[in-house]
């Protein structure tokens, strides 16, 4: 049985023409493709330049380049993982989001482009209010929202909560590495701190029901952390503590974004409307027309 037959990317032989970048890049491709990857040419990308220790786009102008033997093992091996269902964000230790890089761990989710649009409400929040706002971010797990938002907010102060200590260590890594630490506390705690009131709240709580867990891709269901993911039989479980939390923590006038999934949309914006203290605002879409930002005001 060959290693391509066990599930295992292939060794070529000594007779086999020298495995360049590109044909590594387009073999590896296409065996990620059988394994069942959304993106298997920017997996492979990605896992070839953390080798290589380059950028990802060095690759291009190097096609021709033979990749030496040690590194062609390490990319082997990183390429089974992937194709076991590792992500790839945990095999390379990062992942961009909000055109910034952020550590990972299986400690805490990987950031997802759809998290930016909640990112960019917030923003546009904090640059049409008097200088000095504060802004917290509920589960805040890499820091990747809080950080980008300090990130383009200079004057915002913000404190960052997760119930887990292992996340809050790596948000707290992710705000040194890009220079905001001095404007973002982290609190391990449930939902909200004590302190406050606070102009702004984010949050991507948990939103997956029960019994969707089960459809979720392996890559996410087997890897990142499920407590992270899962709110509970309903989906809005914490957003619904986190709505009556802010409902009694928010100044008047201040606002609460929540990051939900299109399964839950509904039930989220009932909670905000049981609350008589918030005023809801429209619910916002993403990139790919669906509901994604329930958003409220206290009255």
């Amino acid at each position: 049985m060959s290693a391509s037959d066990a599930g295992e990317p292939a060794t070529p032989g000594a007779s086999e023409a020298p495995w360049t970048v590109g044909r590594l890049l387009t073999w590896t491709t296409g065996w990620l493709t059988s394994r069942g990857s959304e993106s298997p040419r920017l997996d492979a990308e990605v896992l070839l330049a953390h080798v290589r220790a380059c950028p990802r786009i060095a690759l291009y102008t190097a096609f021709g380049e033979t990749v030496p033997d040690g590194e062609r093992a390490r990319f082997r091996d990183l390429v089974r993982r992937r194709g076991a269902g590792e992500p790839v964000a945990y095999l390379v230790g990062q992942r961009e989001f909000f055109s910034l890089a952020f550590a990972v761990s299986p400690a805490v989710l990987v950031p997802r482009p759809e998290t930016e649009g909640l990112v960019v409400r917030a923003i546009d929040l904090c640059r049409a209010a008097p200088a000095g706002i504060r802004l917290l971010d509920v589960g805040t797990g890499s820091g990747a929202i809080a950080v980008a938002i300090a990130k383009h907010v200079t004057t915002a102060r913000l404190v960052a909560t997760d119930i887990s200590p292992e996340a809050i260590a790596v948000a707290r890594d992710n705000a040194g590495r890009h220079g905001v630490a001095d404007r973002i506390d982290f609190v391990t705690c449930d939902l909200v701190p004590s302190g406050g009131p606070w102009d702004v709240i984010v949050s991507n709580p948990p939103y997956v029901r029960e019994d969707e867990f089960p459809t979720l891709p392996p890559d996410v269901r087997l890897h990142e952390p499920r407590t992270a993911l899962v709110a509970g039989p309903t989906g809005v479980e914490v957003v619904i503590r986190l709505v009556d939390a802010a409902a009694r923590v928010l100044v008047p006038g201040g606002w609460l974004l929540v990051e939900i999934g299109p399964t839950v949309v509904a039930a989220a914006e009932a909670a905000v409307a049981a609350r008589p203290e918030l005023a809801a605002e429209p619910t916002l879409r993403d990139l790919a027309a669906r509901p994604r930002i329930v958003q409220a005001r206290r009255r």
